[in-house]
C-alpha cells in the first residue's frame, strides 16, 4: 500500500465538519485534501480556503473545477490568493466538465482539448509571474499579469492536474500537466489504457509516464457492518450513473441499467427518487468500481487501485463514519 493518502470532500457533510475532518487527517498522516465542484452545489474555492486556513501541512486541491466559467485572469488570481494563503500547498485540478449540465447554463464545449490546452498554458504562465499576451480561440489577453504590488512577486508553485475521463483528454493531460486526477466509479483495470495514454502524452514533450503524478479518486464507503456500507454507496451510485454519463461509460455499467435509473431519476434528483431506484444497482458492481464494506474490505480494494498505478488514493466518503474511514488509512 502506498504511503500516500487523500481525502475527498464533496457537498454530503455540513461545512464546518469539513474543517473538523480535515484537521483530523492531517493529524493522521493524510498528505491532502481535494474539494469537489462538479454539481451545481458546492463552489471548490471558498472550502479550499477554509481548509488551507486551518491546516498547516496539508496540501489543499480543487477536485476539479472546470475550464469554462472563470476568465483566464479570476482564474490565475485565485490560485495566487489561495497560494498567498497556504504557500506550497494549493493545487490545481481542472477538467472540461460534461453535458448536460454545461450546456443547460449555457456554456458550449466545442474543441474541449484546445479550450483546455490554452487554460494550463496561460495559467501556468500567469502564476509563473510571466506578462502575457495571447490570441487564441479561446482565451485573448493582451499585456496581462498577476500585478502584485504587495507580498511575494516570485513565481508560484502551484501544479496544474487535469481530471481527464476521455481517452483525447487523457494523452492531453500527459503532453501539458503535472498529474492526472483519475476518475472514480471505474473497475482499477481501467487505469491500464489511462497509464498508456498518459504516457504517450508524456513522450510528446519530452517527459516518462513517472513525472505524471496519478492520484485517483476513489467512492470508499466505510463501516463495521459491511451491508450498511454496501447500501450508502449503491445510493450513491444511483445518482452518478443517471446524471453523469461520462462517468457510466467509463465504469462499464450496462446502458440498460443506466436507462432504468434514468427513467425514475429527475434533475436534480431527489432523495426519494435515488431511494426508489437504488434496487437497480447490483452489488457486484459496487464491489467492481468502489471501495466499500468492512475496513479491511475497503483497505483490499483501494489496495489494487495503487497496484494499478494510482500514486495517491483520494478517498471519497460517501457516508457513515469519516472519522473510522480516516483512521482505516491513517499512515501515522
Amino acid at each position: 500500500m502506498t504511503e500516500r493518502m487523500a481525502l475527498y470532500l464533496q457537498d454530503a457533510h455540513d461545512l464546518r465538519d469539513g474543517l473538523e475532518y480535515v484537521k483530523y487527517a492531517e493529524s493522521r498522516g493524510f498528505e491532502a485534501v481535494w474539494q469537489a465542484e462538479s454539481r451545481l452545489v458546492r463552489d471548490a474555492i471558498v472550502p479550499m480556503a477554509a481548509y488551507a486556513a486551518v491546516t498547516e501541512k496539508l496540501k489543499v486541491g480543487s477536485g476539479v473545477i472546470n475550464n469554462w466559467t472563470r476568465n483566464i485572469g479570476l482564474l490565475a488570481s485565485t490560485f495566487l490568493t489561495l497560494d498567498d494563503l497556504a504557500p506550497n500547498r494549493i493545487i490545481c485540478g481542472i477538467g472540461a466538465w460534461w453535458d448536460p449540465l454545461a450546456k443547460n447554463v449555457g456554456i458550449d464545449r466545442k474543441k474541449p482539448l484546445t479550450a483546455m490546452k490554452e487554460t494550463v498554458i496561460i495559467l501556468r504562465r500567469l502564476l509563473n509571474m510571466e506578462r502575457v499576451s495571447f490570441d487564441g480561440e479561446f482565451i485573448s489577453v493582451h499585456g496581462i499579469e498577476l500585478d502584485v504590488v504587495h507580498g511575494r512577486r516570485e513565481p508560484r508553485n502551484v501544479p496544474i492536474f487535469i481530471g481527464a475521463t476521455g481517452d483525447n483528454m487523457m494523452e492531453l493531460t500527459g503532453e501539458i500537466a503535472d498529474g492526472a486526477v483519475l476518475n472514480y466509479c471505474v473497475p482499477p483495470e481501467y487505469n491500464h489504457k489511462a497509464l498508456e495514454l498518459l504516457a504517450s502524452g508524456a513522450k510528446k514533450s519530452g517527459k516518462t509516464l513517472d513525472q505524471i503524478d496519478r492520484p485517483q479518486l476513489i467512492v470508499c464507503s466505510v463501516d463495521n457492518d459491511h451491508d450498511k456500507a454496501i447500501d450508502t454507496t449503491r445510493g450513491l451510485l444511483t445518482q452518478y450513473l443517471a446524471q453523469q454519463p461520462h462517468i457510466a461509460k467509463a465504469s462499464g455499467v450496462s446502458m440498460d441499467v443506466v436507462e432504468k435509473i434514468q427513467s425514475i431519476l429527475g434533475w436534480p434528483a431527489t432523495h426519494e427518487q435515488i431511494q426508489k431506484a437504488k434496487h437497480l444497482v447490483p452489488e457486484e458492481l459496487i464491489h467492481k468500481i468502489t471501495a466499500s464494506g468492512t475496513p479491511q474490505e475497503a483497505k483490499k480494494k483501494v489496495a489494487e487501485y495503487v497496484d494499478n498505478g494510482c500514486t495517491c488514493p483520494i478517498l471519497y466518503p460517501v457516508g457513515g463514519d469519516v472519522h473510522l474511514l480516516i483512521d482505516t488509512f491513517a499512515q501515522k
